[in-house]
């Protein structure tokens, strides 16, 4: 079995697929090391602004949810909780 798993993995890699994906690998890797990280500083100051605005967010979704449950609960269909 792990003679027919080796001799399947040679004759992938040798053929023009497996040649497109040690390509495609390979300017994987180079593409990666061209990345230029964000400092520390830099990193803190991104997150804390998604988290801002992630809580800013939820309360314009709260805000709006209640709004439209009150006009269409209360004022339009009369409902009273």
């Amino acid at each position: 079995m792990l003679l027919g798993l080796a001799a399947s993995s040679v004759a992938f890699f040798t053929s023009e697929s497996g040649r497109q994906l040690i390509a495609f690998g390979r300017d994987a890797v180079r593409e990666v090391k061209k990345v230029v990280w964000p400092e520390r500083k830099e990193a803190m100051q991104i997150t804390a602004y998604v988290f801002v605005f992630v809580v800013v967010m939820a309360l314009f979704l709260w805000l709006t949810d209640k709004t439209l449950e009150w006009v269409f609960y209360d004022l339009i269909l009369g409902w009273k909780k």
